[in-house]
């Protein structure tokens, strides 16, 4: 790391494998295909939670609509803010928005006592959180050497690799769960992605990701499973109304967003640093700090627009390393279509009855690439026993909590908030041993 904060590649000489970087322009008639294949990997995981807590909170059909395409609208307008960089605002990496899975259990917990206006309410101030904290990250970058980084990197895939797997088998609670038709369609997108990942040229390779995907929804449909009652039923028009359902500023309601804020923070620096990682990009501690401030402001306003925290998505990591895509200019496109599919919700059905196990055949494939970039930092690494104790150990506790959730039963529910994300155990567990570990030796 250098003095100015900067993550620096010490590897005398990598192969530039990208076919775009981050500030490349590719024609609209490239760059729109390209837009869509990082909303198609996104979208499920950003329409999944408000989905999950109407429905545990009881909305009306009605509501659940309008607060999906509020949910997509502010996505798209996260995402913008946070590619495109408005003065201090952003990172200007290509980094898809989104409302992470860390905000359902608080969202319930508040929607069932204050309804809607208390999880808008709290979602509002919770967002100061980041806010307050993005102005911090700077001087905070000297305790993320490549041994802490890698290792965080490293766990962004391998922790969320079960989500991958359970959308391959058909998506958990699914009553067809790891049907020989569900393996069957994630292995044909994966060996789509795979053949035109080594042989494709240009877009071909470029849009590996976006033509499995697309082919895989075809077979889906010859194979009876996709259901387009969704699509008839969804309105044409949808218009975003600052607090629609009203808010309800509350203090155990903001307590109980706090922990999730904390960990989404501390996942946000993870994927922005892979980001980087993937895009050959050193990154720098202003931008972190820019790309935690539009996680802040973008949570502001999505309160206001009846939508919940936004936060950086790790799904769109791994695309990078895949496609060879690394444009901001993609990803400032992407945030423009999110608008415009919350605004049509038809749009959006016709990708939401996408089969889980369509996606789950890319996201193995993208996933495992995160935990690749990562392995790449961790090179950069002389593993001495003491940072072999460091990965080791970060990474044992980061999957312990994803793959034995129950290993937290008995702590206090805050604690289980926070620790119940693998990569914010993780990075916790990697901070704090590099910080007591004694480092005899003056550098990486």
């Amino acid at each position: 790391m250098d003095s100015g904060g900067k993550i620096v590649n010490t590897e005398v000489e990598q192969k530039d494998e990208l076919l775009y970087h981050i500030n490349d322009k590719p024609s609209l008639a490239v760059a729109i295909p390209l837009a869509i294949q990082n909303i198609v990997a996104a979208f499920s995981g950003i329409i999944a939670v408000p989905l999950v807590v109407g429905s545990a909170i009881g909305l009306t059909p009605e509501q659940m609509t309008f607060i999906v395409n509020a949910t997509l609208f502010m996505a798209g307008v996260a995402t913008f803010i946070q590619a495109y960089g408005i003065g201090p605002i952003g990172s200007k990496l290509p980094c898809i928005m989104g409302t992470d899975f860390t905000f359902v259990g608080p969202s319930i917990a508040v929607g069932s006592t204050m309804g809607l206006p208390g999880i808008f309410g709290a979602t509002i101030l919770g967002s100061f959180v980041e806010i307050i904290l993005s102005r911090f990250i700077k001087p905070l970058m000297r305790f993320f050497p490549p041994v802490v980084t890698g290792t965080v990197v490293s766990l962004i895939g391998l922790t969320i690799m079960p989500v991958a797997v359970d959308w391959a088998a058909g998506g958990t609670g699914a009553s067809d769960y790891g049907s020989l038709e569900n393996i069957f369609l994630a292995l044909v997108v994966m060996a789509i992605i795979v053949v035109l990942n080594q042989w494709g040229k240009g877009f071909t390779r470029a849009g590996a990701i976006l033509i499995g995907i697309i082919v895989g929804y075809f077979v889906s449909y010859f194979m009876g499973k996709l259901d387009f009652s969704q699509v008839t039923n969804a309105s044409w028009v949808s218009f975003p109304t600052p607090f629609k359902y009203g808010v309800k500023f509350s203090l155990p309601a903001l307590l109980a967003f706090i922990p999730a804020y904390l960990v989404t923070t501390v996942e946000s620096i993870g994927d922005l640093l892979a980001v980087g990682e993937a895009s050959q990009h050193d990154v720098s501690g202003e931008e972190l700090g820019g790309g935690l401030l539009a996680d802040g402001v973008g949570s502001f306003f999505a309160g206001i627009f009846n939508a919940g925290p936004n936060t950086s998505f790790s799904q769109n990591v791994g695309i990078i390393p895949v496609t060879g895509v690394a444009s901001r200019f993609v990803i400032i496109i992407a945030g423009v279509i999110l608008m415009i599919s919350g605004l049509l919700p038809k749009l959006g059905a016709l990708i939401a009855i996408m089969p889980n196990a369509v996606l789950g055949g890319a996201g193995i494939i993208m996933f495992g690439m995160i935990a690749v970039g990562g392995f790449k930092i961790l090179q950069k690494v002389n593993f001495t026993r003491r940072n072999s104790l460091v990965v080791a150990i970060s990474i044992g506790l980061g999957m312990a909590v994803v793959v034995r959730p129950d290993v937290l039963s008995h702590l206090p529910n805050g604690l289980q908030v926070v620790l119940s994300s693998g990569i914010a155990t993780g990075t916790i567990t990697a901070l704090l041993l590099n910080l007591i570990l004694p480092n005899t030796k003056v550098a990486e």
